[in-house]
């Protein structure tokens, strides 16, 4: 059964490719209809690796380490998960597609212990050698952030 499957997909995928023709002028590319505002755009390009990079150069984020796998949706699931996951001994950062997400997740975990949300960032202080991290270190952490993307 399954070589009659690989083999069914093999024939499409020959039929599709002869129906191009070389005479066929490519495709345009569709015009942007507005310029996208300097804060969003240079916040679309901000991931979570590069918080962490940059917080790094200001205070100690020993053992950074990607745990995305642990917050990102898995298949079936109802709800959004993060888009990426950078985890230290001094604070988590979470990144998600948009401000409500953020909003949702910061809500639904701040009964584990302090998170707080800046744009579509989360920076959560809820692991072991977290709490260590003062409070005037949080506030500072999340500060920069909000400089990083311009909020």
């Amino acid at each position: 059964m399954k070589r009659i499957a690989v083999i069914a997909a093999l024939a499409i995928g020959l039929v599709l490719t002869g129906c191009a023709t070389e005479d066929e002028p490519p495709a345009k590319a569709a015009a942007p209809s507005a310029a996208p505002s300097v804060a969003s755009s240079r916040a679309a390009g901000v991931t979570a690796r590069q918080i962490a990079e940059r917080l790094a150069k200001l205070y100690p984020l020993p053992n950074p380490t990607d745990n995305t796998g642990s917050c990102a949706a898995k298949p079936g699931d109802t709800g959004k998960g993060c888009k990426q996951l950078i985890t230290t001994d001094a604070v988590s950062i979470y990144e998600f597609e948009d401000p409500a997400t953020a909003t949702r997740w910061v809500k639904a975990m701040k009964a584990n212990g302090d998170w707080r949300q800046v744009g579509r960032y989360a920076l959560a202080w809820t692991a072991r050698d977290q709490r260590f991290t003062s409070k005037e270190a949080r506030t500072k952490m999340a500060a920069e952030v909000r400089k990083m993307i311009g909020g």
